[in-house]
């Protein structure tokens, strides 16, 4: 299993949107993001800054093969299309990343 975090801008005008999103994503989503073999995965927002930390386990063995079934979901594309224009990705992030993704620094159990 491995701990992934990521951070992303929210865009102060979208935040409640989001939020509305967020509180009943699509039944189809959450099967795909399971198939995906992500588990314990989480979303928080930090206002007044509006921003999203993301936090799961990836419990595969093929992250970036895993990634692509996602990004080929119909589905999972139609979510993103209503999500991504309220979120802003850090001017800082990696090429080709949207949510930024952080270093774990410590972990405790």
């Amino acid at each position: 299993m491995q701990r992934m975090g990521m951070v992303l801008g929210l865009k102060p005008e979208k935040v409640e949107e989001y939020v509305r999103l967020h509180a009943a994503v699509w039944p189809d989503v959450l099967k795909m993001i399971s198939a995906c073999n992500i588990k314990n995965y989480s979303i928080y927002l930090k206002r007044p800054e509006n921003l999203l930390f993301s936090y799961f386990e990836y419990h595969g063995t093929d992250y970036a093969a895993d990634m692509a079934k996602m990004a080929a979901d119909p589905k999972t594309q139609e979510w993103w299309a209503v999500c991504m224009p309220c979120q802003e990705p850090l001017p800082t992030r990696q090429e080709g990343e949207w949510w930024a993704m952080m270093d774990e620094v410590f972990h405790h159990d």
